[in-house]
């Protein structure tokens, strides 16, 4: 007997081993479509974490303060160069007016020159995006105009200009980013959603986009932006509902364009390091962890092109703090749960080509397509554990926790039985259970569309069992 234990653990290795993460393209290269912003505070970490892309915010009235010939950069040559090194894809946010450069409010006030042309000296905000994308042309290709314009109270406000002020600023934007650097691709500043519907006001979005496609010159210009850019925090069902709404709100307007989710967090109030009593969410460590990889799984299935993480770790008396702090990283170098779950999901849901959201009732499915691998990502949607059976594609799967404790599952009868704990909450869930995946090999050629939606079975605890709609609830 004793001699036949290390064949078998042999065997177990190479189970394990196979049915891993599919293999990169580049050996150890993230994939780039999931990123942490400002990555290059704690750039090992970083790497560990799996973060493909990252954000750095250049603030403009902190780099030219007092006039044009200042020039303080928020990073340095060379932790660009080491973030690029580690491969990641860095991309950059430019906000925010100098006092100098506006007759209005510093900060949030329309650039002095705005409606002159993208090449006349007297246009300041194009003269300055010109001279910085110029300066990290080939290092810093994406451009991000401007943050959550839809924020508009005194307390809050990020643009203090109409929206046919900041139609002009993208107009402006564009053509100076295209001009400088054939490369380079222009995010549409990111939206917030709720603070317009919050306050009962037509979108933001919405009104954008009536002015953009209202401009005879706009079809010409690709409107103006190539990516459009969305933040969403604590309800990770809200990631795939948004991604699809924006989506669909684009095509009414006859625009097809990527969504990349670049920023998303559950802000924990319960970290025992940074107790937050008054909270508006009550999100346990756990909860922080379990909505990184459900938000991510979501994401994918919404169509999300890229989705990052806010943000890579927590900096001394942290002006980004809500007041609950957002780093997968403590000030001090410790890590919170969610850090390892984002390095879980990275690892599992690497390689992705496709996603369906194939459950939402008692339980959460999503199932993505990896080429040479399948990884179903199931949660309960309630405080009371539930039971998931996923029809087996294989023999035998590797079953991932949200901690990245992986070990082999058989089915039993063409089933996979998941069973999945409740949520933290005592009513509706703000954040499900945690997640579990299950990891396939399959035959999908690469490129190949998804198949149609599985027959899941779910079975609540008590014994309850209830088909799967083949169509999802709207």
């Amino acid at each position: 007997m004793m001699k036949r234990l290390p064949a078998l653990l042999v065997t177990l290795l190479s189970l394990l081993l196979s049915l891993g993460p599919a293999a990169p393209a580049q050996a150890n290269a993230p994939d780039y479509r999931f990123g942490v912003v400002e990555a290059h505070d704690a750039p090992w970490a970083a790497s560990e974490l799996g973060a493909g892309w990252t954000r750095i915010t250049f603030r403009w009235n902190e780099i030219q303060p007092d006039g044009p010939d200042q020039w303080n950069l928020p990073i340095t040559d060379e932790q660009l160069a080491l973030e690029l090194a580690q491969g990641r894809q860095v991309v950059g946010l430019v906000v925010n007016t100098p006092g100098w450069a506006t007759d209005l409010g510093p900060g949030v006030g329309v650039p002095r020159g705005l409606y002159l042309g993208h090449n006349d000296p007297d246009n300041l905000w194009a003269a300055f995006l010109r001279t910085l994308v110029a300066r990290y042309a080939g290092r810093i290709d994406h451009w991000i105009i401007w943050n959550e314009p839809d924020i508009w109270d005194t307390y809050h406000q990020s643009w203090g200009g109409s929206v046919e002020d900041f139609v002009q600023l993208l107009r402006v934007s564009y053509g100076a980013v295209k001009e400088t650097n054939p490369n380079g691709v222009v995010h549409l500043a990111a939206v917030t959603h709720w603070w317009d519907v919050n306050y009962g006001r037509e979108l933001f979005f919405r009104r954008l986009l009536q002015v953009l496609t209202a401009d005879p010159n706009g079809a010409a210009h690709n409107y103006y932006f190539d990516v459009a850019t969305l933040h969403i925090y604590f309800q990770p069902e809200n990631v795939y509902d948004l991604t699809t709404f924006y989506h669909n709100l684009m095509r009414e307007y006859g625009l097809e364009k990527p969504i990349w989710i670049a920023e998303s967090n559950a802000a924990p109030s319960e970290d025992p390091a940074w107790p937050v009593p008054d909270a508006q969410f009550k999100v346990t460590l756990e909860d922080q962890a379990a909505f990184i990889i459900q938000a991510m799984a979501l994401g994918i299935a919404g169509g999300a092109e890229r989705i990052a993480v806010y943000k890579m770790t927590d900096t001394g008396q942290d002006p980004a703090a809500n007041p609950e702090p957002f780093g997968l990283v403590r000030a001090d170098g410790t890590r919170r749960p969610a850090f390892t779950a984002f390095r879980v999901a990275a690892t599992y849901l690497s390689g992705f080509r496709w996603g369906r959201w194939e459950r939402r009732d008692e339980a959460s499915v999503v199932v993505v397509g990896r080429g040479p691998q399948t990884t179903t990502v199931a949660w309960s949607r309630t405080p009371s554990p539930q039971q998931v059976y996923v029809p087996a594609q294989t023999t035998r799967a590797l079953l991932v926790d949200m901690w990245g404790g992986a070990r082999i599952v058989y089915p039993e009868r063409g089933y996979y039985t998941l069973t999945l704990p409740g949520c933290n909450y005592e009513g509706p869930c703000l954040i499900g259970g945690a997640p579990l995946m299950l990891v396939e090999e399959t035959s999908e050629e690469a490129g190949a569309p998804p198949p149609p939606p599985s027959e899941l079975v779910l079975e609540g605890l008590d014994g309850a069992r209830e088909p799967v709609r083949d169509e999802l609830p709207r």
